[in-house]
C-alpha cells in the first residue's frame, strides 16, 4: 500500500489502518513458523477483526462503502503476502540453521561395498580362449541339450560304446515330459545333456566350408560326483582342419598351449590312447607344477599330470559333415576347466568351486 492509499484509508476508517500496522508489527516480530501461524489466524483467519470490518461495509455511511471496502481488501492482500514472505523467510533461516549444525565433509571417503569378480571357472575359460584368438582360432558355442546324433553318432561312437549307457549320460525322457514316446535316433526326439562340447565341431562342420580352426567353450553333465568329478562342468574343446595337418601340428600348438598357461618352462609329453572320433589319440600330460618333474606325491612321483585328450580327427567323422577325407586332415583336443583351474592354483577338491564359499573364491 502506497503513501496516498494509506492517508485515503486513515481518513476514511481510522481503525482499519490502526489494524494494519498493529498486523505489520506482529507479522516482522514473528519468530518460528508457529508463532507466524498464530499471527495469521488472528488477523487473516474468519474470526479476525479485519474480516470483522469487511463483513460490517453494508452498515457504513454510503459515502465510505467504496472506499473502505476497495482499501479492506489491499490490505488483506498486502498482509496474506507479508505473511508467505515471511514464513519464507523463516524456513531459510531453519534450512541454513540446520546445514550449519549437520555439516558433513564430503570429501572424506565413502562407505566401501565389495565388488565381485570373475568367477575362477570364467577366468580359466576366458584365459584359454585368449590363448588360441591369438593363434587365429575362432570361438564356436552350442545347445547344452543335445541329440544323440550329434553328441554320439556323428562323433564316430558306435551304439555299444560305455559313453551312451545310462549311466553314464543324462538322458531326457520326452514321455515324461510331453506324455508321447521319443523319435529315432538322431531325431529331435531323442535328446540328452550334452556330455561334451565335440557336438559343437561336428554342428560347426556341417554349416561352414574348411579351413575350420574353432575352439568350444561350455557346460557339460555326466553323472558323476567325486573331489575330481561333478555332475556339471565345463570343457573347452578345439578342432583344426585344413590341408596337410599332421600330428607334429598338434603337438606344437599344445606345448605353445601349455607354455602360456602353466608356464614358459612347461613340458609336455603325449602318450597313446583311444578316442572314438580321434585315430590315432593320445593323452597330454604337462611337467608338475609342484615338483617340477622330480615326483612328488601329487603327480604319484611321475612327475608329470594328465591335461588333456586329444588326437588326429578319424576320417570317418568327415563322412558325416560332407568333408573330403582325402584332402583334408585335421586334429581335435578337449579339456576340463576345472581341472586346468584345480591344477594351476593347485586346488584339491572341485566340489569346491561350486560351494559359494567367498572364503575360498576371493582368493582367485
Amino acid at each position: 500500500m502506497d503513501d496516498t492509499q494509506l492517508g485515503e484509508l486513515t481518513a476514511a476508517n481510522p481503525e482499519l489502518a490502526a489494524l494494519r500496522d498493529e498486523a505489520l508489527s506482529a507479522v516482522a516480530a514473528a519468530v518460528g513458523g508457529d508463532a507466524l501461524e498464530q499471527v495469521r489466524v488472528h488477523f487473516l483467519g474468519r474470526k479476525s477483526r479485519l474480516t470483522a470490518i469487511l463483513r460490517s461495509i453494508p452498515t457504513l455511511p454510503p459515502e465510505q462503502r467504496p472506499v473502505v471496502g476497495r482499501l479492506g481488501n489491499v490490505v488483506r492482500v498486502e498482509l496474506e503476502a507479508l505473511v508467505e514472505a515471511r514464513a519464507a523467510e523463516l524456513a531459510g533461516a531453519s534450512l541454513r540453521q540446520s546445514l550449519a549444525g549437520e555439516r558433513l565433509d564430503v570429501t572424506l571417503p565413502g562407505q566401501l561395498f565389495p565388488l565381485g569378480h570373475e568367477h575362477l571357472i570364467s577366468q580359466t575359460i576366458r584365459e584359454v580362449e585368449d590363448i588360441f584368438l591369438g593363434l587365429g582360432y575362432k570361438v564356436a558355442e552350442g545347445p547344452e541339450i543335445e541329440t544323440t546324433y550329434y553328441n554320439f553318432t556323428a562323433l564316430n561312437t558306435p551304439e555299444e560304446h560305455p559313453a551312451r549307457a545310462l549311466s553314464d549320460t543324462f538322458y531326457i525322457d520326452l514321455a515324461s515330459v510331453t506324455g508321447t514316446s521319443g523319435g529315432a535316433q538322431g531325431t529331435v526326439g531323442d535328446l540328452l545333456l550334452r556330455t561334451q562340447t565335440s557336438p559343437v565341431q561336428v554342428r560347426t562342420m556341417e554349416s561352414r566350408e574348411p579351413p575350420v580352426y574353432v575352439i568350444c567353450p561350455g557346460k557339460t553333465y555326466r553323472p558323476d560326483l567325486d573331489a575330481t568329478h561333478t555332475p556339471m562342468f565345463h570343457q573347452v574343446e578345439g578342432l583344426a582342419v585344413d590341408e596337410n595337418i599332421t600330428m607334429a601340428d598338434l603337438k606344437g600348438t599344445l606345448h605353445y598351449f601349455a607354455r602360456e598357461f602353466f608356464g614358459a618352462d612347461r613340458l609336455i609329453r603325449l602318450r597313446p590312447h583311444y578316442f572314438p572320433f580321434t585315430e590315432p589319440s593320445v593323452e597330454v600330460d604337462v611337467q608338475c607344477l609342484l615338483c617340477g618333474g622330480a615326483g612328488c606325491r601329487s603327480c604319484k612321483n611321475s612327475g608329470w599330470l594328465e591335461i588333456l585328450g586329444a588326437g588326429m580327427v578319424d576320417p570317418n567323422v568327415y563322412g558325416f559333415v560332407g568333408y573330403d577325407a582325402e584332402r583334408l586332415q585335421g586334429f581335435a583336443f578337449g579339456m576340463g576347466v576345472e581341472r586346468m583351474a584345480m591344477l594351476k592354483h593347485g586346488i584339491p577338491d572341485a566340489r569346491s568351486l561350486y560351494e559359494n564359499d567367498l572364503r575360498f573364491l576371493e582368493q582367485f
